[in-house]
């Protein structure tokens, strides 16, 4: 038993290694944009649901990069300040599914071809989303999911929603290296990390259980890997379900797709699962709790819709382009760690991040957390 623990953390820790550069450079990436473009700005841009903000909402997405967690909190901060709700949800799905931290993992762990499926799939999701919404939306369920979120019904990262540290004055290089901007990067920098770590670390821990215990045959034999045909309709329709389960949202889901990968599921499945993350079951109580139980039931329907249609597509055009993997072998852990390229970009990242946490420190950062995190946190935080 001892044993069999310990090989499940050993891959746990040999996926955190592999995948740390990345992170760090991820979230240091999203502060930096967090830094020098404020959420009032974000909203200001999200007026209506025509193809030109829905374009712009998913740029605004891509470039906030956040947890799910913070991402559903963030997107219903901004339909609260006036943004167009089907816009909102466009700008949730783009942060959490079209950022740079997430195809840079899928790159490493488990091929090109991946990263290029969620940066395709992804804002084709949000297309028939938006056209799910334009044919069942109605006016009466906008306003009601408007006095369910004005009533400001606590959930999950709610402070971080609220945090506006950005930098309004000069251009952009000018914004990031004011003390100012190096303070707010710093903060926004630790802050995102605080908010995804449970996620994270749950996802690495759940994967390396996963890989280290469940047989291949499994696997196998419940993605209907023995039948071609079947198996590719099956996966993008059971990816989410898995996913809902699982309770692994954001970054955390690429270590789990990977196994997945390498038991069986189809390619478009794995693009399903990944998609997934803003209906896994603690977020959908969310949903309950900003927007009312009947709304949330009715974005769990479209969401899922959405997803699975999109990685259906995904799967037929990728294979028709030849784009599919042959091998199942993706790299969840290299074993041991070596003296390579992942050891000497995790040392730079390292020394780079310690930077910015001291940083932090230094700069109240430890007070402004504990504000956060209180209850009835209401308010900005400007720097």
């Amino acid at each position: 038993m001892l044993a069999a623990i310990g090989h499940a953390l050993m891959m746990s820790f040999a996926m955190t290694w592999e995948i740390l550069w990345a992170l760090i450079l991820g979230f240091g990436l999203s502060a930096i944009i967090q830094a020098v473009v404020s959420k009032e700005e974000m909203s200001r841009l999200l007026p209506d649901d025509s193809a030109r903000t829905v374009t712009v909402a998913c740029g605004l997405g891509a470039a906030s990069s956040s947890c799910s967690y913070a991402a559903v909190a963030l997107a219903r901060s901004m339909f609260r300040r006036g943004a167009n709700f089907t816009a909102a949800m466009a700008f949730q799905f783009a942060s959490t599914n079209l950022v740079v931290e997430l195809g840079i993992l899928l790159a490493l762990l488990m091929g090109w071809q991946f990263t290029l499926a969620e940066f395709t799939g992804g804002p084709l999701m949000i297309a028939i989303m938006v056209l799910l919404f334009k044919a069942f939306l109605t006016p009466r369920i906008v306003e009601a999911a408007r006095q369910q979120a004005d009533k400001g019904i606590q959930g999950h990262m709610e402070g971080h929603a609220a945090m506006d540290m950005s930098i309004h004055e000069g251009t952009i290089w000018q914004r990031m290296f004011s003390s100012k901007g190096r303070t707010a990067i710093s903060h926004f920098f630790v802050m995102d990390w605080v908010m995804i770590w449970i996620d994270l670390g749950g996802g690495l821990l759940i994967a390396g259980a996963l890989a280290a215990w469940v047989p291949q045959h499994f696997w196998q034999a419940f993605f209907l890997q023995g039948h071609p045909i079947l198996s590719k309709l099956w996966g993008p329709l059971v990816g989410p379900i898995v996913a809902i389960v699982s309770f692994v949202c954001s970054i955390g889901n690429v270590p789990l797709a990977a196994v997945l990968w390498n038991g069986g599921i189809s390619f478009g499945g794995v693009i399903a699962f990944i998609f997934a993350d803003l209906i896994v079951l603690p977020i959908l109580d969310i949903y309950r709790k900003y927007y009312g139980l009947k709304i949330g039931a009715f974005l769990l329907a479209i969401f899922y819709a959405a997803m699975s249609a999109a990685a259906l597509v995904v799967e037929f055009v990728f294979q028709i382009l030849h784009l599919i993997p042959q091998e199942r072998k993706a790299q969840i852990v290299e074993g041991t760690i070596r003296w390579n390229y992942t050891t000497i970009l995790n040392i730079v990242f390292l020394a780079l991040a310690s930077v910015l946490v001291i940083r932090f420190f230094r700069t109240g950062g430890p007070a402004m957390m504990r504000m956060m995190s209180g209850p009835g946190h209401h308010g900005e935080h400007h720097a």
